[in-house]
C-alpha cells in the first residue's frame, strides 16, 4: 500500500470562501478520494490561517476578541467545504494548540541550528499580503499585488538565514526535478533563487496576535512562518516522530502560483534548516480568468466582477454539487490559468452531464426496462465496448497519478461517448426481446458500471445514485478500483430503475 498526503493551502480568515478557493479544495479532494479509491492510504488536510495584522484589525472593528472572530470566519470555510462534499480528514486552525506546540518546536530547531538572529528591519510593508516589498518591486508606489499603499516600518525582528541556502536550494532542485510541477513553476522558483536570497524577518513587535517564540516573549511569529508549518501540525511534529515519518515523504502541496516565492523557496529552505528533508511535491495551479456576459449582468452598475465576488455556495445553489465539482476538475487544467463563466457552466451542464452521462444512464434504464424485463441480461464473453473500457481505465489511473483530472474526465467521456455510439449502432429499442437486445444492453450495463467507478472522484453523489439505479450494492467509493473497473462483473438478474433525470437540461435564454 502506498501513501498519500496532500493539502491545500490554509485560507486566510479574512476572506471569504470564494471560487477561486473552492478550485483548489475541489481539485485536492478528488485527488485524495481517488488514492483512496485505488487503496492507497491517504490524509487530506486542509483548514484556515487565523494569526496576523490584518486578523486582530478586523475584530476590533466588530468588537469581538480575534479569538472569537476567528471562530466565526474559520466557519465559513467549513461551511462552503460541506456544502462542495469536501472529505478532508483535518481541519486545521493555526489558533489550536497543537499548532502552536509545533511551531514553536520548529522554529526554535531552526533557532538552536544557528539559522536565526536578531536584527532591526526597515521596510516596505503592505497589511493585506502580510509581506515587505523592496521600493522596486512596488507599482507606482503600491502593492504589486492588492494595488494599495503599502507603510513604511522599522522594529526589531528576528531574521532567518534565508541567504544561507542558496546553493543548497539549487542542488536540491537539480536532484529532484520533479519537486515542483509543472515544470515552468519549478523554473520561476529556480529564477527567484539564482536572482539571490535576502535573510527574510520572521517576527513582530508591532502586534500581539500570533505564535509566541519561546525563546523572547517580545516577539510573535510573522503570519507566513507560522502557517506554513501547518503541514507539519497536521503530522504530528513535536509530538509524534513515527507519524512524521510516515507521512513527511509522502507529502503533495496543492497550491496557487501567487505563493509560489512562500511554498517552493522559504519553506524548502526553512525545513532544511530544521534538519528535515523539504516536502516532496508542490503542485502549482493557475488562476481563475472570470469572464462571460451572465456574470457581468449579475453585477450590473458595479464593476468589473472579481473572483473573490463569487461565492460556492450559490453556484451548487443553481447547478447543483457534482456539476460544479465536474466543471472545475475538468475545464481548468491543474498548472494553467482557465475562464470561469456562467456560460462556460453550462454548457458543460447540458452537454456533457444531461446530453451524454444523463441520457446514457436514462436509455440503458429505459430499454431495459421494456426490453429486458427490468433485469440484467447475462454478459457476453467478448464485448468491442471491453477495449474502450480498458483504455479508459488505464488513461484514467495515469491522469490521477500524474495531477491531471481534466485527462482523466476527458478518458471516461470518451467511454460514455463510446457506449452512446454502441446504442446507436445497434439500436436496441428497436429490437424484440431476446438474445441481441439482451447482449447490447448487458454490455452498456457493464460499461455504465466502469463508467460510474470512474467518476467517483469528480462525482461521488452522481456515482452513488448511479450504482443504486444500476441494482448493484455497496458504497461505489469503497470498492477496490482494479476489480471493480475490471471488464465482465455485471451480475444478471439485477433490479434496473430509470429514477429521475439526473441533470434536467437548462435552458439558455436566447
Amino acid at each position: 500500500m502506498s501513501r498519500f498526503y496532500i493539502t491545500t493551502p490554509i485560507y486566510y480568515v479574512n476572506d471569504a470562501p470564494h471560487v477561486g478557493h473552492a478550485y483548489c479544495t475541489v481539485n485536492a479532494d478528488a485527488m485524495a478520494r481517488w488514492h483512496r479509491q485505488v487503496g492507497d492510504e491517504t490524509l487530506f488536510l486542509t483548514g484556515t490561517d487565523e494569526h496576523g495584522q490584518k486578523v486582530a484589525e478586523a475584530a476590533e472593528r466588530n468588537g469581538v476578541s480575534p479569538q472569537e472572530w476567528t471562530d466565526q470566519t474559520s466557519a465559513r470555510f467549513r461551511a462552503s467545504w460541506d456544502d462542495l462534499n469536501i472529505a478532508y480528514d483535518d481541519f486545521i486552525r493555526t489558533t489550536e494548540p497543537r499548532h502552536y506546540e509545533t511551531v514553536q518546536k520548529f522554529l526554535q530547531a531552526i533557532y538552536d541550528n544557528g539559522y536565526i538572529y536578531k536584527d532591526t528591519y526597515r521596510g516596505l510593508y503592505c497589511v493585506s499580503c502580510e509581506d515587505y516589498y523592496t521600493s522596486e518591486a512596488l507599482n507606482e508606489g503600491n502593492c504589486p499585488v492588492h494595488g494599495r499603499p503599502v507603510t513604511e516600518m522599522e522594529e526589531e525582528n528576528w531574521f532567518f538565514k534565508l541567504s544561507a541556502f542558496e546553493d543548497r536550494l539549487l542542488e536540491w532542485y537539480g536532484q529532484h526535478p520533479k519537486a515542483t510541477t509543472p515544470d515552468t513553476k519549478r523554473n520561476e522558483a529556480v529564477s527567484f533563487i539564482k536572482g539571490g536570497l535576502r535573510d527574510i524577518s520572521i517576527t513582530r513587535t508591532s502586534i500581539a496576535w500570533g505564535v509566541p517564540v519561546p525563546w523572547d516573549a517580545k516577539h510573535v511569529f510573522y503570519v507566513w512562518y507560522d502557517a506554513l508549518v501547518n503541514y507539519l501540525t497536521a503530522i504530528g511534529y513535536g509530538r509524534d516522530d513515527a507519524l512524521v515519518e510516515k507521512w513527511w515523504p509522502n507529502v503533495h502541496h496543492l497550491i496557487g502560483k501567487e505563493i509560489i516565492r512562500f511554498h517552493c523557496v522559504w519553506w524548502p529552505a526553512m525545513c532544511m534548516a530544521a534538519g528535515m528533508e523539504p516536502p516532496a511535491h508542490v503542485q502549482v495551479h493557475g488562476w481563475l480568468l472570470v469572464g462571460g456576459q451572465k456574470l457581468s449582468k449579475t453585477m450590473a452598475g458595479e464593476g468589473a466582477v472579481r473572483l473573490t465576488d463569487i461565492a460556492p455556495q450559490s453556484l451548487t445553489a443553481e447547478f447543483g454539487v457534482d456539476p460544479i465539482r465536474y466543471y472545475l476538475l475538468r475545464d481548468t487544467p491543474l498548472g494553467t490559468d482557465g475562464d470561469f463563466s456562467i456560460e462556460g457552466i453550462t454548457a458543460r451542464y447540458n452537454t456533457d452531464l444531461a446530453n451524454n452521462l444523463g441520457n446514457l444512464v436514462a436509455r440503458v434504464a429505459t430499454v431495459v426496462g421494456s426490453k429486458c424485463g427490468g433485469l440484467s441480461p447475462a454478459l457476453p464473453v467478448d464485448s468491442p465496448l471491453a477495449a474502450e473500457a480498458k483504455t479508459a481505465v488505464d488513461t484514467a489511473r495515469s491522469a490521477w497519478e500524474n495531477f491531471a483530472p481534466h485527462l482523466a474526465l476527458e478518458a471516461t467521456w470518451r467511454l460514455i461517448g463510446a457506449t452512446n455510439a454502441h446504442l446507436e449502432l445497434n439500436a436496441p429499442w428497436k429490437m424484440e426481446p431476446g438474445t441481441d437486445v439482451d447482449r447490447v444492453m448487458a454490455e452498456a450495463l457493464e460499461a455504465l458500471r466502469i463508467i460510474t467507478a470512474l467518476i467517483v472522484p469528480a462525482m461521488p453523489g452522481t456515482a452513488q445514485t448511479i450504482w443504486e439505479r444500476l441494482g448493484l450494492a455497496g458504497d461505489v467509493a469503497s470498492l477496490a478500483f482494479d476489480e471493480v473497473t475490471s471488464w465482465g462483473q455485471f451480475p444478471a438478474g439485477l433490479t434496473v430503475t430509470k429514477g429521475d433525470p439526473l441533470f434536467p437540461r437548462i435552458r439558455v435564454e436566447a
